[in-house]
């Protein structure tokens, strides 16, 4: 399967929907290229990728 790029909330939506209130605006609307696409994603992966995303979002405001 090709990448494919998705919205961090796009894979909130499908795999950990209960996790949408406790994320920023901000952060739902990050861009996340998927090496094996979106259809191969699993739970456990999609909780990395919005643990991840929330970390940066944190540095580049600490940094600002």
């Amino acid at each position: 399967m090709d990448m494919e790029t998705v919205k961090l909330s796009q894979i909130v939506e499908r795999l950990a929907p209960e996790l949408s209130p406790f994320l920023t605006s901000r952060e739902l609307d990050l861009t996340i290229v998927l090496r094996d696409g979106l259809e191969v994603l699993e739970p456990a992966d999609a909780m990395e990728i919005v643990q991840h995303s929330i970390c940066t979002g944190q540095k580049q405001t600490l940094i600002q």
